[in-house]
């Protein structure tokens, strides 16, 4: 399965695995899956780092570093087509643009987006996972 982790999946794969479903760490751990991660997740997580939000060990870069070398994981860089994309989902689904780009991020690359966001679980134009399963 290829896999893009919602930015909260990511933090909790690797400060708070036990917030994660036995399924869903089973599918993270399961070296036949591809695992993506977004760039747009970099800066949600920069942004809740500098409003408090959350304490990662070490540094922001040392942390993806390391996160990234751990989950094995691919890095998709947001694009034009995929800004684009964010915008054509439906009106009502997000106010969140970083949730939008993730939800286009997972149609337009066909990649299952693994959350516990009720607004993305719910669309049903992408694939899902519910990371609390």
């Amino acid at each position: 399965m290829n896999l893009l982790l919602d930015t909260h999946v990511w933090i909790w794969s690797q400060e708070s695995p036990d917030e994660l479903g036995v399924l869903a760490r089973e599918q993270l751990a399961n070296p036949a899956n591809h695992l993506y991660l977004s760039t747009i997740s970099t800066l949600e997580i920069a942004r809740l780092i500098e409003g408090g939000g959350i304490e990662l060990r070490g540094s922001l870069r040392s942390w993806i570093r390391r996160s990234t070398d751990v989950l094995r994981s691919r890095t998709v860089e947001l694009s034009h087509d995929i800004a684009m994309a964010a915008y054509a989902l439906p009106k009502d689904f997000h106010k969140d643009p970083a949730d939008r780009i993730l939800a286009a991020t997972a149609k337009h690359l066909n990649l299952t987006l693994i959350t516990a966001d009720e607004r993305i679980l719910s669309l049903s134009c992408i694939h899902t996972f519910d990371a609390r399963k």
